[in-house]
């Protein structure tokens, strides 16, 4: 699954090793790239790709925002608890719509369980999601640690199912045993990406838009998963844990067969959309994940750790897709992540604690890009 903020907030407090691979010459670019902030607080300064932003939630964790086709509205995950929900539901948005503890979004999934993921079809009246609401109608239990290891849950209970802008549910996709999460929609529209457990190893595959023809992409040992198509549908990019040692392949077992995985070292790993020429794309360390494409099919944007100290900040960075010019986008203190780009390329959507208060909330913001 592509996370619950809930938990990610935590991964701030673990003892990370520091990685600090940047290179002077990208900080002296930094540097020089530095921005007047003064008329928008909201972007801090270095943020030169960022022309505006907006904030669009207050309250609650908020992540995960994917827009439609047509770039006019977007799909989120929240446990705003003044939305009356328990854990993660799915929420519809306007791209120029704000919402409060007090104003609520509608909602559109069951209510019930768990869910994690959405993403638009191509037709803009559909949206596909991963939910526990099969099995149970409570909120399943959210563990955050074991023998003292950070872990995210990987809940056999997770199923696909495709449901309109009514929270209807018109289709079921997948109804394999075991975890069938993290879908997301080619920009040709004809193909979804998912990872599943199908296997007895968390792996990559893709299938049709009405769930057929259902292909495994990846088959290496480690955690395969929050995979996005390039622009041109060509491409996957993902995030993987790829345990080597004994030590590392024991533990990455004994925990996924427990229902969990541990996240804190994962890299960026590239591929054509039928799994061939498979290569690794970033070295850096600690956490590399969420990744999207740059409209331009030739950058990636993502989240990392790589340069922190003790776990936290998360910031933004972008990388070619040859691995080579590194640069960082964001500089909070925090965390920012779930970068994605709308259709059109003008515009990011992306989760931030920036403009908190100092808590913990983790809200949406949408971000007018430049290059």
């Amino acid at each position: 699954m592509k996370y619950t903020l809930i938990i990610l907030i935590t991964i701030f407090f673990l003892n990370c090793k520091s990685d600090n691979k940047a290179t002077n010459e990208t900080e002296e670019k930094i540097q020089s790239n530095a921005v007047d902030t003064i008329e928008n607080p909201l972007i801090y300064p270095g943020e030169k790709h960022f022309k505006s932003i907006r904030q669009v939630t207050f309250g609650g964790d908020n992540a995960e925002a994917y827009w439609s086709f047509n770039d006019k509205q977007l799909v989120f995950q929240s446990n705003n608890k003044g939305w009356n929900v328990g854990c993660d539901q799915m929420f519809l948005m306007n791209a120029n719509d704000t919402f409060t503890d007090s104003i609520a979004p509608p909602m559109l999934s069951t209510g019930k369980g768990r869910t994690t993921c959405a993403y638009f079809l191509p037709d803009n009246k559909h949206i596909i999601y991963a939910s526990t609401h099969l099995e149970q109608n409570e909120c399943p239990e959210t563990p955050l640690r074991k023998n003292g290891k950070y872990i995210w849950p990987i809940y056999d209970s997770y199923d696909i199912f495709v449901a309109d802008l009514e929270g209807n549910i018109v289709k079921q996709l997948t109804n394999e045993v075991g975890y069938d999460a993290e879908p997301t929609v080619s920009p040709k529209g004809d193909k979804i990406v998912f990872t599943s457990t199908r296997s007895g190893d968390l792996e990559l595959y893709t299938m049709n838009i009405d769930g057929s023809n259902v292909k495994q992409i990846t088959n290496e040992l480690g955690y395969d998963g929050g995979a996005f198509f390039s622009p041109d549908g060509t491409k996957l990019i993902f995030r993987s844990s790829r345990p080597k040692t004994e030590e590392e392949i024991s533990s990455y077992k004994e925990l996924l067969a427990e229902g969990l995985v541990e996240p804190t070292e994962m890299e960026l790993y590239i591929c054509n959309a039928d799994g061939s020429d498979l290569r690794q794309l970033t070295d850096l360390g600690n956490a590399n994940w969420s990744p999207f494409f740059h409209p331009s099919g030739n950058k990636i944007l993502f989240s990392s750790n790589f340069e922190a100290e003790r776990g936290f900040p998360f910031n933004l960075y972008l990388i070619d897709i040859d691995g080579k010019n590194l640069e960082r986008v964001t500089h909070g203190e925090t965390f920012d992540a779930f970068p994605v780009f709308s259709n059109d390329g003008n515009y990011l959507a992306f989760s931030s604690n920036r403009n908190n208060g100092g808590g913990r909330d983790t809200n949406l913001f949408i971000a007018e890009w430049q290059d």
